[in-house]
C-alpha cells in the first residue's frame, strides 16, 4: 500500500473534509472522512474522478470516517461511477447510517455495491 495524494478542504463555513487516495496493486481506495455536503463535495469529487482516471481495476471509496452524506455526495458518487464505466469497478464501504442508509434510500446502493469494510470491498 502506498498513499498517493492526500488533500483536506477547509472551506469558508468550516466544514472540512479530508481525502487521502491509496494505491492497492492494481487498486486504489479513496479515504474519505468528514462530512460531505454542497461546500466540501466538489473536493470529494476532484479526488474521485482523478483517481478513476488512473484506470484502477476497483476504485473503493471508504467513507467509515464520513459523519454526514449530503446529496451533493452522493452526485459525486455518480459522476464518479459514470466516468469509471466498464473498465474501474466502483465500489462504497459504508456501514453508518449517516453514509448507507442515503445511498439505500436513493437506490445508489443498486448501482454502486455497498461494503461493510474495506477489505471486503477490495476482496470482492
Amino acid at each position: 500500500m502506498s498513499s498517493v495524494d492526500s488533500s483536506q478542504a477547509e472551506p469558508p463555513g468550516g466544514q472540512t473534509v479530508s481525502v487521502t487516495v491509496e494505491k492497492h496493486g492494481r487498486d486504489a481506495v479513496v479515504v474519505v472522512s468528514g462530512d460531505i455536503d454542497m461546500v466540501t463535495a466538489p473536493e470529494f469529487e476532484k479526488a474521485l474522478i482523478a483517481a478513476v482516471r488512473e484506470q484502477p481495476e476497483a476504485l473503493v471509496v471508504d467513507m467509515t470516517g464520513v459523519a454526514f452524506l449530503g446529496s451533493a455526495g452522493l452526485t459525486a458518487l455518480v459522476a464518479a461511477r459514470q466516468q469509471a464505466g466498464e473498465v474501474t469497478a466502483l465500489r462504497v464501504v459504508a456501514k453508518s447510517s449517516a453514509t448507507a442508509r442515503p445511498l439505500q434510500l436513493t437506490g445508489l446502493d443498486q448501482e454502486i455495491p455497498l461494503y461493510p469494510t474495506r477489505e471486503e470491498a477490495l476482496g470482492a
